[in-house]
């Protein structure tokens, strides 16, 4: 059997394709948007971000993805756990339906909360609104498309990891008189930390770079429902584009940062790090 150590061309021709498709459509974008972002000076860069506009659109989005992942993450684990420790009729079609977001285009899924929520046209937004309750073309809005948007990220990271963990551990901590809590706290929750960070990250990236649902939803009312990256659309569309690529270039960072955690933390699932 041949050396996993040794050369191979084969080997090598995979892994220089891999880094050629890499640098192509992740790298080089990356570094474009930097370099337009930056191209005037770090001085014009700092003044498109202070911008009162772009400031807002950012103070929503920091404002949505606070609210939206402790939800998820609430939501994510306690699927999980009912998901992979227990056994009930229904539980294929539960695991479909968390999947759905996956399947489903969020620009439909923006179309369905006007459609259900619309305050002339939806089904119960005309109720809504009669009762002083405003959720399209509002924050709720922004946030209820986004959490649908995002809600299978941690449920879906931590199903097989707690299935393949089993329940025997739980199980003992009962039998011994541990309460539920105390049981969570100091046996599932350590078992799962890192699975959950995981997803926990997943959800937050995709909380904050979420475009197709929210657009419908937020009716691009300037400086109190675009977000982040509806508000890089908008200056694009306006020829604006050193601010454009400015607030883009903080997207890019945080997809950065979340490829170096997501990376590291799957080293450490893995047992490697």
């Amino acid at each position: 059997m041949e050396d996993s150590n040794s050369f191979s061309p084969f080997r090598f021709g995979i892994g220089f394709l891999a880094l050629v498709i890499v640098a192509l459509f992740l790298v080089f974008p990356l570094g474009l948007i930097m370099k337009e972002a930056f191209g005037r000076g770090v001085g014009v860069w700092f003044d498109s971000i202070a911008d009162r506009d772009t400031l807002d659109a950012v103070k929503l989005t920091l404002l949505a993805t606070a609210i939206v992942v402790p939800l998820n993450t609430v939501f994510g684990v306690a699927m999980a756990w009912a998901l992979s420790k227990f056994r009930f009729r229904g539980r294929t079609l539960l695991i479909a339906l968390i999947d759905l977001p996956f399947t489903v285009s969020p620009v439909v899924a923006g179309l369905i909360f006007i459609l259900l929520l619309g305050p002339r046209s939806g089904w119960f937004g005309p109720w809504l609104e009669t009762h002083g309750i405003r959720l399209v073309f509002s924050t709720p809005g922004i946030v209820i498309a986004t959490l649908f948007v995002t809600f299978p990220f941690v449920a879906r990271e931590l199903i097989p990891l707690m299935s393949g963990q089993g329940s025997e551990e739980e199980q003992a901590a009962l039998t011994l008189g541990a309460s539920p809590w105390r049981m969570f706290r100091h046996i599932t929750l350590p078992n799962i930390k890192w699975g959950l960070l995981y997803g926990v990250i997943l959800c937050t990236a995709r909380s904050i770079g979420e475009f197709g649902a929210v657009s419908v939803v937020s009716g691009h009312i300037r400086g109190e429902t675009d977000t982040l990256p509806l508000h890089v659309e908008i200056l694009y569309n306006e020829y604006r584009f050193t601010a454009a690529f400015a607030a883009a270039s903080l997207l890019s960072l945080i997809a950065v940062v979340s490829i170096a955690l997501k990376a590291l933390l799957e080293r450490r699932l893995n047992g490697k790090g």
